[in-house]
């Protein structure tokens, strides 16, 4: 049976919720407008998502106008109260701020030069693997994800100098995933907002994680060619509550158990293209 695209989707924030599509067109940095506005902490430093400023959850961001394939074009941010301010308003840094509870600067997309602008902030445990614990809600007993497959500027860096990443373009994920944790724990709401992708599939799959046989493989999608890069290790964000969605420990209790704590898997772009839903995906074996 074949491999079809259910949902599309682009986020112009760093961690706010974003905008369901009917088409992307990937360029080399993924899809054009993704990421491209973050946070940075004017407390401890580094741009911050929701592994630190969860309340960003609570806000989310639109283009009202197609953006540039590349840099920052403004977007619309809509606060928890319904206010709208556009990425370029003066007033949004201080709303902000008085969401997050801490001083926030608002920036678009720097070069990738720009150093002291992308190095990590300050983490709020001194001890690292505390930090790692608390980043990705790991508790005292299990394993901590493999970091040492990400690059490794990540470690110096938040993510992937000149973009807002956590650390490819692209992430792909598949209902079958979703799922297969849902059959675990049917209490819980395994929502797909929660896990942002920008690409949702349909793969009927006896494999109860079929996006996982991908890694290390191309695959088409459209008229475009992707390369699998790495499953995506989940952290403590896709246990916060927002919009209708309850906060849950359990979804990340049901993922280290079942998956690993992984979920949907990393992905380049190999050659540039159109995706549209109902689009199909095939794999390069």
């Amino acid at each position: 049976m074949s491999i079809r695209t259910t949902g599309l989707y682009r986020y112009p924030v760093k961690s706010m919720a974003g905008e369901s599509l009917d088409q992307l067109t990937l360029g080399p940095r993924g899809v054009p407008g993704d990421r491209a506005w973050a946070v940075r902490d004017e407390k401890r430093g580094g741009i911050r998502g929701a592994k630190h400023f969860r309340e960003l959850m609570q806000c989310s961001a639109r283009y009202a106008d197609e953006p540039a394939a590349e840099g920052s074009s403004p977007a619309e941010v809509t606060l928890p109260s319904g206010e709208v301010l556009g990425t370029g308003d003066e007033a949004l840094p201080a709303k902000l701020s008085e969401l997050v509870n801490c001083p926030v600067s608002f920036w678009p997309l720097m070069p990738a030069d720009a150093l002291d602008h992308y190095r990590r902030g300050a983490p709020i445990h001194e001890d690292m693997e505390q930090e790692w614990r608390r980043v990705f809600a790991r508790p005292e007993g299990t394993p901590l994800p493999d970091l040492s497959v990400f690059p490794p500027e990540l470690f110096e860096f938040e993510s992937p100098l000149g973009t807002y990443f956590d650390a490819f373009p692209l992430l792909l994920l598949t209902r079958q995933s979703l799922d297969t944790l849902a059959k675990a724990t049917p209490d819980s709401q395994f929502d797909v907002r929660r896990f942002r992708p920008n690409i949702l599939l349909d793969a009927p799959s006896d494999d109860p994680f079929p996006e996982l046989a991908w890694v290390g493989k191309e695959v088409t999608i459209g008229s475009a060619t992707l390369k699998i890069e790495l499953h995506c290790p989940r952290c403590q964000m896709t246990t916060h509550g927002f919009a209708d969605l309850p906060r849950d420990s359990k979804i990340m209790q049901t993922m280290i158990r079942e998956s690993d704590g992984n979920l949907g898997v990393y992905a380049s772009v190999v050659t540039q293209g159109a995706v549209r839903m109902g689009d199909t995906l095939s794999v390069r074996e």
